[in-house]
């Protein structure tokens, strides 16, 4: 739910004691827990409540001192995506000025600025500028994505809505604003423009960069033809400690062979850039399958997690094996068969003691599955 410009002034000049509110606020003490605040907040208890679930649900990747409402926390940036935007912005144009013409709640200022780049926000929400005001401290507009209010500037950073109504949005016709009339809008302008993973990008002739977080992908990101590096595909994986990129300028030249000792499910950034025969060459790795994503070899890559193999099976034989396994806990992937792993997870009614893995696929026309130890780190 969102806030009007009236609360997001009176949350902005109550942190501290926001700060010490320390309800549940969940759905069975969320009527109670209201009534709490209304009673401390007056009018504005709602808001109060709103903020501090917003927080809670962004805890992972916004600064819980930052003003938020629910909507604006669920659809903003992680902080550690946009310091990777901001860091190709910051190679690829030095000291830039960056417009931000869709700046929600500020999470790409706060990494430009962190850059050392210059920063101005748009958006056309006058709630959620307020609140971009308060996090990052910048120059800030009231204007339509669609309808140019900054001039003088190096690139542009925009974030269409992926979402109507709910659901996902397949097109990017239909994002919000209309993709190909946000780019009508700045002709002449570098762009990088935050998309769902699951677009179809066949289309851009720019770089496609797509990111994961700790193994969560978390956006597409185009990127003019200028930002590019002479790249089209990108997948920038961030660890905890580190952040891999695996580009198209890498050796694809790998086939399909006989298992090796280890089965890797490549990282979903790798996969949804087209770039998994390039991390194999990298990693001294080959595929099980031409045609499927999966990857195998006699080392689990670092950073990266892999499974061993104790034997394969036919899928008809699956459910014996793991009995003879006295496998008691399953985790399941499927790829290139059409396997429910919940209903196979029940069907298996697994009794025994040991954890295992199993990784159910196609090899050509054959059907089969590995029976594999648990999931373990390269």
């Amino acid at each position: 739910m969102s806030l009007s410009p009236a609360e997001v002034r009176f949350l902005a000049e109550h942190t501290d004691e926001i700060a010490e509110v320390n309800l549940p606020l969940t759905p069975a003490t969320l009527v109670a827990d209201t009534a709490a605040l209304r009673a401390r907040f007056g009018e504005f208890g709602r808001a109060v409540a709103e903020l501090v679930q917003a927080r809670r649900s962004a805890a992972s990747k916004l600064p819980q001192h930052w003003l938020m409402c629910r909507d604006s926390a669920q659809q903003a940036t992680p902080l550690q995506v946009a310091q990777v935007r901001a860091q190709r912005l910051r190679r690829m144009l030095g000291q830039a000025r960056i417009a931000d013409v869709t700046c929600s709640i500020g999470t790409e200022g706060h990494a430009i600025l962190g850059a050392g780049m210059s920063y101005f926000g748009a958006d056309i929400d006058a709630s959620r500028l307020l609140m971009a005001r308060h996090n990052v401290p910048a120059p800030y507009v009231l204007a339509d994505a669609l309808a140019p209010a900054l001039t003088a500037i190096d690139a542009i950073v925009a974030d269409p809505a992926r979402r109507s109504g709910g659901r996902r949005i397949v097109s990017p016709e239909q994002l919000i604003p209309p993709l190909p009339k946000l780019l009508a809008a700045w002709p002449h302008s570098n762009v990088a423009v935050k998309c769902a993973p699951g677009l179809d990008f066949s289309e851009w002739q720019g770089l496609v960069s797509v990111v994961s977080v700790a193994g969560g992908v978390k956006e597409a990101c185009l990127y003019s033809a200028a930002l590019g590096e002479g790249r089209r595909r990108e997948a920038v994986v961030v660890h905890s400690q580190t952040t891999d990129v695996i580009d198209d300028t890498f050796d694809s030249d790998v086939g399909a062979a006989e298992p090796g000792e280890y089965i890797i499910d490549p990282d979903g950034a790798i996969v949804r850039a087209g770039l998994v025969r390039h991390f194999a060459k990298r990693e001294g790795l080959w595929m099980l399958d031409e045609r499927i994503a999966y990857l195998t070899g006699n080392r689990i890559p670092h950073g990266y997690s892999g499974f061993r193999i104790l034997e394969e099976v036919s899928l008809k034989r699956l459910k014996q094996r793991l009995r003879a396994w006295d496998c008691g806990s399953l985790e399941i992937l499927v790829r290139g068969v059409d396997i429910d792993p919940d209903r196979l997870r029940r069907e298996c009614k697994l009794s025994g003691s040991r954890p295992l893995a199993v990784v159910c696929t196609r090899i050509g026309s054959r059907r089969c599955a590995f029976v594999c130890e648990p999931r373990l780190l390269g």
